[in-house]
């Protein structure tokens, strides 16, 4: 079974990396609230929480935009 989420990037804190030269990028998601049929629909189901990422490479922390909309889904792993 999956379960599919829509989160919305609130925020992006770039600080020093914790294991060498470079920055790490935590990336700040919530639950969609407003703004379309969608999210309105995806908010009914997932009113609250937050997924913060952290992640290293420069290249995978430009992919993320304040502001920009994503499909999460959880899938079990085992």
């Amino acid at each position: 079974m999956t379960v599919r989420a829509k989160f919305k990037v609130q925020s992006i804190t770039r600080t020093a990396s914790w294991n060498g030269p470079g920055e790490m990028q935590t990336i700040k998601l919530n639950p969609v609230t407003s703004g379309s049929d969608e999210n309105k629909a995806f908010f009914a189901a997932t009113p609250g929480g937050s997924i913060d990422l952290s992640v290293v490479p420069k290249e995978v922390g430009d992919q993320f935009a304040i502001g920009q909309e994503f499909y999460v889904d959880f899938t079990p792993a085992g």
